[in-house]
């Protein structure tokens, strides 16, 4: 109702705009007509003449101008139609224009009641972001279903696979990104998505498989950002922060101004530089045109797994159980990460499985047999934790 007599308020002001002036009567701003213009002017030549002023020629001369004019405007007064009164005219215009701002607005409202749903509620966002949803939703079902009947078509894979990966559907989104690589043909573009849909499959670790992806991208296109991002991330993942650094700080200093995803990398890179030799920070550069997809993170740092010991059991695990046992695959193929073993005994520790920090640590010590300095930090670590007794 307040919008209704907001509405009716300014209606009637803008009315009374209009209609204030038309109201005021005409002021009359002649004192007379042409003939009795000229017949001032007669008489006012005879004055002058009287008093010596002109001459009798000039006189005579401007009499007889003067007696034209004065002929001309009786006749042509004569022959005009008789004018309509001012206020016949007044009136007129103030009926035009009361019906034309009665009328508009009551035809605006009538027009609008009945095309127009006025009762209707306005809808908030939450009803709005449930219905966009749902048409995703609708959407990803209807590729699915086409994709289902066409296997073969790259395209469908290709315009799914983002959504997916947006969506959390990682699994999905790894298959999704085969088809469309198999089906469309190699480009940097596409093993680098590959690479992209592994690692968020892997909560975040950047696998062999998926850093191949990103080698295989690298090697098609030496300048693309997400795969030399990704690069820098499992050199950090796997503690070799001075290649982070120096990766990231390539990626940046050959960044286009304004690159929007800028602030992400000068980010990673702080975050990263206070670890590597040196205390290597970030500069003022750019980062990768879409960034770590979601589910990402930088491995499972103690911190992360000491803030999910905190999370109800169920939470905690589904936070962080795919990204230690995803470490520990990685270890028992690789066994050469020091900071990898490191990370993972810490990991154990702080989720109070003492057992599977022993076991992590025995197997360290066996892949780092024939490296003394690394066992010398598994033995500073297993004894500072506690778990030589």
């Amino acid at each position: 109702m307040t919008l209704w007599f907001v509405l009716a308020l300014m209606t009637a002001a803008a009315i009374f705009a209009v209609l204030w002036p038309l109201s005021r009567r005409e002021q009359a701003l002649r004192s007379g007509s042409d003939v009795a213009v000229y017949r001032d002017q007669l008489d006012e030549i005879r004055r002058d003449q009287t008093a010596g002023l002109i001459g009798e020629s000039e006189a005579a001369a401007a009499q007889v101008e003067v007696s034209r004019r004065l002929i001309a405007a009786a006749d042509a007064e004569a022959a005009a139609p008789q004018a309509a009164p001012a206020t016949a005219i007044t009136r007129r215009r103030r009926v035009v224009a009361l019906i034309a701002l009665v009328l508009l607005p009551a035809g605006a409202i009538v027009l609008y009641l009945a095309v127009g749903s006025p009762t209707l509620e306005g809808q908030p966002l939450a009803s709005r972001t449930s219905a966009e949803r749902q048409s995703i939703a609708q959407m990803v079902a209807q590729v699915e279903a086409h994709l289902a009947k066409n296997p073969n078509e790259g395209r469908g894979w290709e315009v799914v696979a983002p959504i997916y990966l947006r969506t959390g559907r990682f699994d999905d989104a790894v298959k999704a990104r085969r088809h469309a690589l198999a089906l469309n043909g190699a480009t940097a573009e596409r093993h680098a998505g590959l690479g992209e849909a592994l690692t968020a499959a892997a909560n975040g670790i950047v696998t062999a498989e998926a850093l191949a992806e990103f080698k295989s991208a690298l090697a098609l296109d030496g300048d693309h950002i997400k795969a030399r991002f990704f690069l820098g991330l499992a050199a950090e993942q796997d503690g070799r922060m001075n290649e982070a650094v120096a990766t990231w700080r390539a990626l940046l200093d050959s960044a286009p101004p304004n690159a929007p995803w800028a602030q992400f990398v000068r980010a990673e890179l702080m975050r990263v530089g206070g670890k590597a030799s040196g205390g290597a920070s970030g500069g003022p550069s750019e980062g990768p045109s879409e960034g770590p997809s979601e589910g990402q993170s930088s491995g499972p740092t103690e911190d992360q797994v000491a803030a999910a010991s905190d999370l109800p059991p169920d939470q905690r695990q589904a936070m962080i159980k795919g990204m230690v046992e995803r470490l520990a695959e990685r270890l028992g193929k690789d066994g050469s990460d020091i900071e990898g073993w490191l990370r993972l005994v810490r990991s154990y520790m702080v989720l109070g499985e003492r057992e599977r920090a022993l076991v992590a640590a025995g197997e360290a010590r066996r892949a780092l047999a024939a490296e003394p300095d690394k066992l010398r930090r598994i033995d500073e670590l297993v004894k500072g934790l506690g778990l030589d007794g």
